[in-house]
């Protein structure tokens, strides 16, 4: 088992800048992949980043170019820098660790985006 607790939303204008954070309790280093997931209201949790043990990583098609994806396996933490936002990326942002055959979920932080 591993917990997960992701830190870094909050309110932020369009055009704003947020960098989530998702430390675990242990190491993360056969996390494979690590990924962060949004849920928007009324709608299903999608995927938005994911970063591979080999350092891959791959992307929803609306943040591209926007936001990165990073890991810190020392730390065990995982990043989500997040720029140029815009209200469609408002939502509960979770990380999830894929380790072994099982998923391993935090319990979401909330970023809004709004003027």
């Amino acid at each position: 088992q591993v917990q997960l607790v992701e830190s870094g939303g909050g309110l932020v204008q369009p055009g704003g800048s947020l960098r989530l954070s998702c430390a675990a309790s242990r190491s993360i280093f056969n996390c494979n992949p690590m990924g962060w997931y949004r849920q928007a209201p009324g709608k299903e949790r999608e995927l938005v980043a994911r970063m591979f043990s080999g350092g891959g990583t791959t992307y929803t098609d609306s943040v591209k170019d926007r936001f990165i994806i990073s890991r810190d396996n020392a730390k065990n933490t995982v990043y989500l820098q997040m720029n140029s936002l815009k209200p469609g990326d408002t939502g509960v942002y979770y990380c999830r660790c894929s380790e072994w055959g099982s998923a391993y979920w935090g319990q979401g932080t909330q970023v809004t985006v709004s003027s």
